[in-house]
């Protein structure tokens, strides 16, 4: 269950992220994530990419400083697809990355 909890943050920081970029100035950041930062985990969560790279240093280090509680917000957003981001493959990045999943997520 808590593998789930933790992929279901990834999932929901790619949707926060792909928000910030369609109505979010280029230096402002969603969750604690700027455009730069989300883009960093694109590939490892992209959903023509098979196998999917395995997630940067720097995606890594983006979501270790993300708010993934905020992120938990966007779980159902539809903005995964419109930037190539699988959801199964993107709730996986936290559990990649060594990071707790919050318990309310």
């Amino acid at each position: 269950m808590a593998t789930t909890s933790k992929s279901l943050v990834a999932a929901l920081l790619v949707a926060a992220v792909a928000v910030a970029v369609l109505l979010a100035a280029p230096a402002e950041a969603v969750c604690n994530m700027s455009n730069e930062q989300f883009m960093s985990c694109q590939p490892a969560a992209a959903e023509t990419t098979d196998p999917p790279a395995p997630p940067s240093p720097a995606c890594c280090a983006a979501l270790g400083g993300a708010d993934l509680g905020c992120l938990c917000g966007y779980k159902n957003s539809p903005w995964m697809r419109v930037y190539n981001i699988d959801p199964k493959r993107a709730m996986e990045l936290p559990a990649k990355c060594g990071l707790a999943t919050p318990a309310n997520c």
